[in-house]
């Protein structure tokens, strides 16, 4: 078997679903070794059991064990790893002042802090080395407020932010970083952030599979871009976006509802 994919090794986090499995399906159909990473230990064994080369990390990232713990595998220099996916991620949906503030500071600490973390870990130790790298899951609503999904848009607008500032301080390194942001994308996503009522008012063809996120993400990752934005849709909307009034892209709901991790 030819591999798609030349990562010597890779840690995904958000293992267990979605776009995470996607890509833990594609890097290991081209026999890339990984460390899987989420909460749900039974899922992400299922995961294992159906490829070769794997090791299973269970870990809660909203807590400091859990960053602890994946940001010190990712940081291993007698276990490197070559590319770190941070996919891990939830939203919330709902008026922003009846929402449960306990999840809320979940939400930010996984989406912005578990990030961050890992993603510090993973420059830190292939800046030196020269080589690796980090894909960071983002949303299109990174792009614009998402009224009604305020946190998860900020949270968003936080990791594309980070990510395209990363891409260039790493310029020159040979370590590449890029923020994957899709949209639409067919997953958990909808049932975990409460959006499945809305969600069904978008029409079929406003909506990715996870398989082809997933591949786009890790294709663009490999070449080095800055920014990868699946599908001619949201390339659209990530153009017309950057000029168009911040009174019209405050619009009573979100351009796009994304994904689950």
């Amino acid at each position: 078997m030819t591999s798609q994919y030349r990562f010597t090794s890779a840690l995904v986090t958000g293992a267990s679903s979605g776009i995470g499995e996607s890509m833990v399906r594609l890097l290991a159909d081209s026999g890339v070794p990984q460390v899987i990473v989420a909460r749900r230990v039974d899922r992400l064994e299922e995961v294992a059991a159906a490829h070769a080369n794997i090791e299973v990390l269970a870990a809660d990232l909203t807590t400091d064990d859990g960053m602890r713990a994946i940001a010190a595998r990712v940081a291993s220099e007698a276990e490197p790893i070559d590319l770190v996916v941070n996919n891990a991620g939830f939203g919330t949906s709902g008026s922003f002042h009846e929402l449960d503030p306990d999840r809320l500071q979940l939400e930010i600490a996984l989406n912005v802090t578990a990030l961050t973390r890992i993603s510090r870990a993973a420059l830190g130790a292939m800046v030196p080395r020269g080589s690796g790298h980090l894909l960071n899951v983002s949303s299109v609503a990174s792009f614009q407020p998402a009224p009604n999904l305020a946190v998860y848009a900020a949270t968003k607008a936080y990791v594309t932010s980070l990510t395209e500032s990363l891409h260039e301080e790493a310029r020159g390194t040979g370590v590449k970083v890029t923020a994957l942001c899709p949209g639409l994308t067919r997953t958990e996503f909808q049932s975990v952030s409460n959006t499945e009522t809305y969600a069904s008012n978008y029409p079929a063809f406003a909506w990715m599979s996870a398989d082809d996120v997933a591949k786009a993400g890790l294709d663009d990752v490999a070449k080095g871009r800055a920014m990868c934005v699946p599908g001619m849709i949201y390339k659209g909307l990530a153009a017309v976006t950057g000029i168009t009034p911040r009174g019209v892209t405050r619009g009573p709901e979100p351009a796009a509802l994304n994904r689950r991790p």
